[in-house]
């Protein structure tokens, strides 16, 4: 008698399957978040206090002003992390229209106001704002809108709507000059060109343009005292009551600060040492202050945002949102970089301030925008199921 031998039957393969959830925002973030804001609000305290004092103010004046902005900064991150991402697109054009407007009058009207030289706020109804910083998040925005499906760059509609205005935004804002700015704005662009998928061969070929360019620019565009800058980065003491005066004051406080710190309100470099100390150059009033643990501190914050902020776009469930996680999440984390890199004198001297940290109402508020972004990119991750096992 002879048998048939049956077929095998194999198990089905498990596959996952995607499913899109709706989740809490990012607790980690807006505690970090929270965290920095308050240092940044101590920090302010104890390096303005001295100077109102001295000339009769309230020394909580610049406190005061700071605690306004983050008003204004949350009631916005309220209404982004709220407000669906993926509705953003439609506003690129009025937004963009509002800065390089912004920018224009800035640069080329009265209204324009100078600070050390450099023209980059405008003075609406007795509030001075400063349009480059609300570029940061309008140039994110566009370049995930332009992105999302490709990182073609010869598309016709995108030189269009996204590059053409953000190489006008860049030039205005170079005109100020704000040439920190300009190199963080382009810096974001690299990045999230590259992350879109953008050709290596074409990026290292437009480096290779940009350092050509640089080389010109510092022959004939850039200004002297942007020169002078990068003369005396690594040997300001041969200039101590100039140009590295500023450095060679930072570096005391530093030193000054050693392990643990003076303490809380006892920095030195603040009594009319160290210019701009409650903007450019507070994270050395933080490093006199709070010492090595202090600095540590500070660092390990807005390194566990850039992680939170890269896990937020890795979990992110289409390309437009990873994208704008992304540049959101660089631009802050790379500001601060800049920042904490002038203080201790790692990158010659640059005007951005400490985000978060600060004196500045534009730069909380942005980044307070930025953060309920990101948030709101949280509320929504990819969950993987995975099937179970059945017959063919």
């Amino acid at each position: 008698m002879s048998y048939q031998r049956s077929e095998n039957r194999r198990p089905r393969r498990r596959q996952p399957i995607q499913s899109i959830i709706v989740s809490s925002p990012d607790k980690t973030l807006l505690v970090v978040v929270a965290f920095l804001v308050i240092i940044g609000f101590l920090a302010i305290f104890s390096a303005t206090a001295p100077k109102c004092l001295d000339e009769g103010g309230n020394p909580a004046q610049f406190l005061i002003k700071q605690i306004l902005a983050f008003i204004v900064g949350f009631v916005g991150l309220k209404f982004f992390s709220n407000y669906d991402y993926k509705k953003l697109p439609q506003w690129n054009t009025i937004f963009m229209i509002i800065i390089i407007v912004s920018l224009l009058l800035v640069d080329f009207t009265p209204l324009g106001v100078t600070v050390n030289g450099a023209k980059r706020w405008i003075n609406l109804a007795g509030f001075q704002l400063q349009p480059s910083e609300f570029a940061k998040p309008a140039v994110v925005m566009l370049l995930a809108s332009a992105f999302k499906n490709d990182a073609d760059l010869f598309d016709q509609n995108k030189w269009v709507f996204a590059f053409i205005p953000i190489l006008i935004m860049i030039a205005f804002i170079f005109v100020q000059p704000n040439l920190s700015m300009v190199i963080l704005l382009l810096a974001t662009s690299v990045v999230m060109f590259l992350s879109a998928g953008g050709s290596m061969k074409l990026f290292l070929s437009a480096v290779t343009a940009g350092v050509t360019s640089v080389v010109i620019a510092a022959t004939t565009i850039i200004k002297p005292y942007q020169l002078q800058r990068l003369r005396i980065w690594r040997h300001p003491e041969t200039d101590p009551q100039g140009a590295g005066y500023n450095i060679i004051q930072s570096l005391i406080a530093f030193a000054s600060g050693g392990f643990s710190g003076v303490g809380y309100g006892g920095s030195i470099q603040k009594l009319y040492y160290l210019p701009e100390c409650h903007t450019d150059f507070i994270f050395a009033i933080i490093a006199e202050e709070m010492g090595f643990i202090g600095c540590i501190l500070v660092i390990g914050l807005f390194f566990t945002f850039v992680q939170r902020g890269f896990l937020i776009a890795g979990r992110c469930p289409d390309m437009y949102g990873k994208l704008l996680a992304v540049g959101l999440t660089f631009t802050i984390g790379f500001q601060a970089f800049l920042n904490m890199s002038v203080a201790s004198s790692f990158l010659p001297t640059t005007g951005v301030p400490l985000p978060f940290i600060s004196y500045g109402g534009s730069s909380l508020i942005v980044s307070l925008w930025m953060v309920g972004i990101l948030l709101n990119i949280s509320k929504k991750r990819i969950k993987k199921i995975r099937n179970q096992e059945g017959e063919v």
